[in-house]
């Protein structure tokens, strides 16, 4: 989708968003519905239009810049390469965060101890990277989405498991809009995947508030983070636990195998005695007709015999 379509898209949904139809519009502007419709068809705007229809319609200007440019294509993670570039140097990750943050140059220069032209490098240096593309003013968009993560098990996900996350899990997670839960439980594979996806709608939800949070002031916002892991463990003390249990049902399973084992034995053994058994009848079956048959003859003959 073009810059131009796009633009429009955003702008018709922010009309509808207020309840402006075109014929509205037109009456407002001065022109018919069919030529509001047809320029809203051709795409074709001058900026002067657009920003005379937006007074019109009610709707900020930015609001509709801003829904475009949010609404471009963006990646979800960044590449292998992309991530070892940000770790080789501390301040240019420092930066890549503010900006996922959506901070200013301002903010960043008023929180951290860097200087203008430093900040400026590095959101050169970003934009070369192809994080974010840097725009006049110092100002930038992000070339990731909403719903950015790093790279499962990738350099920077290191590099803060070996650094943050014991200060982070430092704190007392007891503040205002703070909260820490570990809950275990034994659930199928099903489930788990299940929790996986309701995992990752919270993450959507998490950037849904971020994006709504950034009309307003520095000062009515602050910053959080969403620490999230779900996996197959346990505490290795509370394993340790566990052992002779696991021990006693190992023991469970040898003996059912020993038992199965023996099942099979005696069916077999069954078998061969049903076998020898059928054997022996189908012999004594035979023995008998040829042992009756020549006493059978005898009788006849002696009869024959009497009769004469």
């Amino acid at each position: 989708m073009s810059s131009p379509e796009l633009l429009l898209q955003v702008l018709r949904t922010q009309m509808r968003t207020a309840g402006v139809t075109y014929k509205m519009l037109a009456e407002r502007i001065g022109m018919s519905e069919s030529s509001v419709k047809r320029m809203f068809g051709q795409q074709d705007m001058s900026l002067s239009r657009l920003a005379q229809i937006c007074k019109a319609a009610g709707v900020p200007m930015e609001d509709v810049l801003r829904g475009a440019a949010d609404a471009t294509p963006q990646t979800d993670a960044l590449t292998l390469t992309q991530e070892k570039a940000l770790l080789a140097h501390p301040h240019l990750l420092l930066m890549a965060i503010c900006c996922l943050g959506h901070w200013t140059v301002e903010q960043v220069l008023e929180t951290y101890n860097l200087t203008e032209p430093e900040c400026i490098m590095l959101l050169a240096e970003l934009d070369r990277l192809g994080v974010i593309e840097l725009k006049p003013l110092n100002r930038y968009r992000l070339r990731v989405s909403n719903a950015f993560r790093w790279l499962p098990d990738g350099p920077v996900q290191q590099f803060f498991r070996d650094h943050a996350v014991s200060d982070y899990f430092s704190g007392s997670f007891a503040g205002a809009g703070e909260t820490l839960l570990c809950l275990p439980a034994r659930l199928s594979l099903p489930s788990a995947q299940e929790l996986v996806g309701r995992i990752q709608q919270l993450a959507g939800e998490l950037a849904r508030l971020h994006q709504g949070d950034r009309k307003l002031a520095p000062g009515d916002r602050d910053g959080f983070t969403l620490l999230v892991g779900f996996r197959s463990w346990e505490f290795a003390a509370f394993t340790a636990l566990r052992r002779a249990a696991r021990e006693l049902e190992e023991a469970n399973e040898r003996l059912e195998a020993r038992v199965a084992d023996r099942t099979a034995r005696l069916d077999e053994a069954r078998r061969v005695a049903e076998d020898a058994t059928a054997s022996k009848t189908r012999f004594l079956a035979a023995a008998s007709h040829d042992l009756l048959q020549p006493l059978h003859a005898a009788r006849l003959f002696i009869a024959a015999l009497k009769e004469e």
